[in-house]
């Protein structure tokens, strides 16, 4: 293992992680608050303050221990869930939506946001790697995770988004699985299904979009 590339690689997308995961989930929250539940909002977790949103085992040592069992090749982590009831919310079916559909339009926008980065370096002529991988990491990171997230099973907020549009007794049924939901996508993950037929395909998308927007910016500073 090249310690040296693991220090550069930690260094790189450090700042993208912490924020993708830490405005993730207080856009959660916020939304959560804004159509009734402040369980987030009285708990602190409504916050820019990532130590509120790191879990020890998702958001560090499941992430490092699988870099170093696979190389790098694969990847995964995940943030202490920010805790919603949903019985609050003044429409709790159609809220449900929204408030899940909060952290991955977070991601999108904060990917958005990575791109314009990569505008600004370019028309102020500066080439410094380190700053050009940290904004394309960025775009990365946060479109993953906008893509994972969205993946349309329970525990993910893909799942909460089926069960919210979906007629009350296919709910019910989506719902069902939300305790073995979570094996139920690694298992998926592992298998290559979620990458093949969601992840890139989605991430594709998002490439496209984010490019369509950014190239005329590009245009104008080049």
């Amino acid at each position: 293992m090249d310690f040296a590339k693991l220090i550069q690689t930690v260094a790189i997308y450090a700042l993208p992680v912490l924020f993708a995961i830490t405005i993730h989930e207080a856009a959660h929250g916020y939304v959560a608050r804004y159509f009734g539940d402040n369980t987030a909002w009285t708990l602190g977790r409504v916050t820019l303050n990532p130590i509120k949103h790191i879990d020890p085992i998702g958001t560090i040592a499941m992430p490092l221990l699988l870099y170093f069992a696979t190389s790098g090749a694969f990847l995964f982590g995940y943030a202490k869930p920010v805790p919603v009831n949903f019985g609050r919310l003044r429409n709790p079916k159609r809220d449900m939506v929204w408030v899940a559909l909060a952290g991955p339009a977070s991601n999108f926008a904060q990917a958005l946001l990575w791109a314009l980065v990569l505008v600004v370096l370019a028309a102020t002529g500066t080439q410094e790697r380190f700053f050009v991988a940290m904004a394309q990491a960025g775009i990365l990171v946060n479109l993953v995770m906008w893509a994972f997230n969205l993946f349309p099973l329970p525990p993910l907020d893909g799942g909460r988004i089926l069960v919210g549009l979906l007629p009350w007794k296919q709910a019910q049924w989506v719902s069902r699985i939300e305790p073995w939901g979570f094996f139920v996508v690694m298992a998926l993950v592992i298998a290559g299904v979620v990458g093949t037929l969601w992840l890139r395909p989605l991430m594709s998308v998002g490439y496209a979009v984010i490019n369509a927007l950014v190239t005329p910016l590009l245009a104008l500073v080049r």
